[in-house]
């Protein structure tokens, strides 16, 4: 995979996910095929994540590793929404009709210039803002 990605929330929860063995392997893969410096996530996607493996998955990571893999992750290029970001969103959401938190990841794709957006919420193939939606797990 070549250009600027950004990585959605599903992308490194499933990185993680030990009951998703076919998606966990297929999120590595993805992640690790990237160029240094060309995976991007946003301050949303790092609060999420926590959210989500303390929280939602069949077998919750503990506090203190989900902590470390954010860590990790804040080392990414990192997109800090802002006010103007979640205007952004709100009119996204309503012009195209998706999710205030979805509108908000592909205003931040946008902003960071990623030509696409790796996740599996939105429709594979769909161009939002000028970034075009890539599900990574759409064979999987």
């Amino acid at each position: 995979m070549s250009g600027r990605a950004f990585g959605d929330t599903n992308l490194f929860v499933y990185a993680y996910d030990a009951d998703e063995p076919v998606k966990r392997a297929r999120a590595q893969e993805v992640i690790g095929s990237l160029e240094p410096g060309s995976l991007v996530v946003s301050t949303q996607v790092l609060g999420e994540f926590y959210t989500a493996v303390t929280r939602k998955l069949a077998r919750p990571l503990p506090a203190a590793e989900a902590a470390e893999a954010v860590d990790s992750l804040s080392r990414l290029p990192t997109v800090h929404v802002d006010a103007q970001m979640v205007r952004d969103a709100v009119r996204l959401a309503q012009e195209r009709r998706l999710s205030y938190w979805d509108a908000l990841i592909v205003v931040a794709a946008s902003v960071a210039g990623c030509d696409r957006i790796l996740t599996e919420d939105l429709d594979d193939g769909a161009v939002l803002a000028g970034v075009r939606v890539e599900n990574p797990f759409r064979s999987a």
